[in-house]
Order: structure tokens, then C-alpha cells, then sequence
């Protein structure tokens, strides 16, 4: 579907695109990695028949981090060419209009961790771990992506330790939606995925679009900035659609204006 791509697979079916990392042996990031997400979210992000994402990893491993052979060199501007590329590679999953599942399958460390915690809605299997492992080799990124998901005092335990937190353990500090067994995972990532994409696409966008911007934001602000969303959707086609849809008892037609 999107040419060229080789880290990574997409399959789109029923208004949902499955995103597979598959850069072997453990889904290591490098600079061709971090241009094709950007490639496949970006796309996916304007196509009108893609309503939800699933994000996964092939074989045993979400993602093992950055390629530490791919770090950047000593030469003047090294670090902030690949920074930007980094921070771009986080950036277009957060971003993208539609609501992203991260069906985290294994480990996810460091970067792969991030990129996990960058999904909207987060499932993890039984056997599968985040650990930001940055203290070990001397550095220390990721602190802001984990202090979203993460209680104060849980984020940093894991900051600090670079602790492995498990399946369930992630479940019972409430940063995972659920913890499967590793066959359920993605049959679980579908069902959901299936639910939102049966939803009224344009309220879905606004909705996400609402989260981001509205993290940060005052109560009153944020409220606000909804309100306006609701006066904005409730002029369109599907909005009317959606009412007549829920009074006849029926699945809603809907057409994306």
C-alpha cells in the first residue's frame, strides 16, 4: 500500500490499519526506520478509509530502542539533525488524526518504549515489558514521554533503576488498558479498533485532536476548546446522520463531512 517501506509493514482492512514493525531481530530504530513511520502516519493520517490504527511488532519484541550504530557522530550539527528526526518519529503518531492501539507483543525499551507511549490507547501481553534503559549507558531521554502515562512516583522508579515494568504490573499502575495473553493481544487491538472506526469519524478526530491539545491547557481553556468542536461538528452531515442513526436503531452511514 505505501511503497518503498523497509521496517515496516501496513494492512489496511474494515477502516483499519495495522502497522507491523518489522526491522530484524528486535525492531531496532535507525534513520530508515524513523522515516518510514513518518511516511506510513503521515499517509495513513489522510486517508479518509482508515478510521483506527493498531501498532505492533513482529517476531518476540515491540521495539529494543535505537540502532545504537546508527547514533550520531561528533561532527557540528550531528546532534540536532538527529534529534529532529527522533523527536519527528514520535511526533507523527501523536499527531495523526486517527486514534492508535499500541498492541505491545514484547519488550519495548528506550525509544520502543516511547514509541508506545506515544499510542492514544495502550494493550500489552502478558510477557511483554516497557523499561527506559538510559541511566545504563549514561544518558537519560525519555522523561517527559513516561511522566505522561506513569504516576510521579512509579515514573521515576523507572527512570531512575531502568526496572523492566511488566505486563501486569503496568496494568495494576493503570498506563496499559489491558494485559493479554500473548494470542489475545491483537484480536483484543482489533475488537477496539472495530468499535472506533464504527463511530462518527469526524467526532473521533476532533476528539484526539482535543487530547493534545488540551494536555496542557487550564480546565476553562481546554473546556472551551471543546465546546467550539461540538458547535463545529454539530453543522455537519454526519452529525444529522448520526442522530437519525441512533433514533432508527441502526449503524450509522457515515461520510466523513
Amino acid at each position: 500500500m505505501i511503497d518503498g517501506l523497509t521496517t515496516m509493514t501496513v494492512a489496511v482492512a474494515d477502516h483499519v490499519a495495522t502497522v507491523t514493525l518489522d526491522r530484524p531481530p528486535v525492531n531496532a530504530q535507525n534513520p530508515a526506520f524513523r522515516h518510514d513511520i513518518q511516511r506510513v502516519f503521515d499517509t495513513l493520517h489522510d486517508m479518509p478509509d482508515v478510521r483506527a490504527i493498531i501498532l505492533t511488532g513482529a517476531g518476540k519484541t515491540f521495539s529494543a530502542g535505537a540502532d545504537l550504530k546508527a547514533r550520531p557522530g561528533s561532527e557540528p550539527g550531528a546532534y540536532p539533525a538527529h534529534n529532529r528526526l527522533v523527536r519527528a518519529a514520535f511526533d507523527c503518531v501523536m499527531e495523526c488524526d486517527k486514534p492508535v492501539i499500541a498492541a505491545v507483543n514484547g519488550a519495548a525499551i528506550g525509544a520502543g518504549c516511547v514509541l508506545a507511549l506515544c499510542a492514544d490507547i495502550i494493550l500489552v501481553s502478558e510477557n511483554a515489558f516497557l523499561s527506559m534503559t538510559e541511566v545504563d549507558v549514561g544518558l537519560a531521554g525519555g522523561v517527559r514521554h513516561v511522566m505522561r502515562h506513569f504516576g510521579q512516583s512509579d515514573a521515576r522508579l523507572m527512570i531512575y533503576t531502568a526496572r523492566r515494568i511488566t505486563g501486569p504490573e503496568l496494568l495494576r499502575m493503570n498506563v496499559a488498558s489491558a494485559c493479554l495473553a500473548p494470542d489475545a493481544l491483537l484480536p483484543e487491538a482489533r475488537k477496539i479498533a472495530a468499535e472506533i472506526a464504527a463511530k462518527v469519524p469526524l467526532a473521533v478526530r476532533a476528539a484526539k485532536r482535543g487530547f493534545g491539545l488540551t494536555e496542557d491547557l487550564p480546565l476553562a481553556q481546554g473546556y472551551r476548546y471543546e465546546q467550539s468542536n461540538t458547535v463545529a461538528l454539530a453543522q455537519t452531515e454526519d452529525f444529522a446522520e448520526a442522530q437519525a442513526a441512533f433514533a432508527e436503531k441502526r449503524r450509522g452511514n457515515f461520510k466523513g463531512r
